[in-house]
């Protein structure tokens, strides 16, 4: 099984649907499970979390309400952005200290830092390792948290019987002060599908095993670095 499916898509399966959004794989069998999200904001209008391309997919959207802005959210995210921004005539919003993404951009771009305009989502950086840079965002009113990259539940991600676990490469240095004051209701990841059920007690148990568990998770983290290296 590919980790990335880098042909186009030919079609979109439908994940973590819930009153204020949804998801889709656009390439489902692929082992990476790249995942992309549509979500109302507090103040109205849908925006787009590291989309990436599917036939039928701009129906779905349409059909859920005006696009107000793509967000790309790791700096290996960069995914179809600037095609969606495009389409729906909305800047791609990236946070200040987010590298890589302006090069590969053809979309107006609008820097933020902190809040998401009015989508009530607020972001956090997370860089443990150099290289490495991702937001996660946060919406308290309802609980609703993104992370893009440090967490997963796709395949390469998981060792035993784990529900969601923390990238390999940054389970010795999990960042567990980025998820201070947090109490997710759900968890929508880029890569995987979401966490709805037992969602904050999923989340301390995977950062709190992570270092413990690294070990196992190396012997069986092939996919994974392979996984690395094709994002590379």
């Amino acid at each position: 099984m590919e980790i990335y499916d880098r042909t186009p898509s030919t079609g979109f399966e439908r994940i973590d649907a819930f009153d204020g959004g949804f998801g889709w794989l656009a390439h489902p069998d692929e082992a990476g499970l790249r995942a992309s999200h549509a979500v109302r904001g507090d103040a109205g209008g849908v925006w787009l979390f590291d989309p990436l391309e599917a036939p039928g997919i701009d129906a779905e959207i349409d059909a859920f309400g005006d696009v107000a802005g793509v967000v790309v959210c790791s700096a290996y995210h960069t995914r179809d952005a600037d095609r969606f921004a495009r389409r729906f005539d909305a800047p791609v919003y990236v946070p200040t200290w987010l590298g890589r993404v302006s090069k590969r951009l053809e979309a107006p771009l609008e820097r933020f830092d902190g809040d998401l305009e009015r989508s009530g989502f607020a972001v956090r950086e997370v860089s443990p390792l150099p290289g490495w840079s991702e937001a996660i965002a946060y919406r308290r009113s309802d609980g609703t948290l993104y992370v893009p990259d440090l967490l997963g539940t796709a395949p390469p991600y998981l060792a035993g019987d784990e529900r969601l676990a923390v990238y390999l490469l940054l389970r010795p240095v999990v960042p567990t002060s980025a998820f201070e004051g947090i109490a997710p209701e759900r968890i929508l990841l880029g890569h995987g599908t979401g966490v709805f059920v037992d969602t904050a007690s999923h989340l301390a148990e995977a950062l709190e095993t992570a270092r413990r568990r690294f070990p196992r998770a190396l012997l069986e983290g092939g996919s994974q670095l392979r996984a690395l290296v094709d994002a590379l």
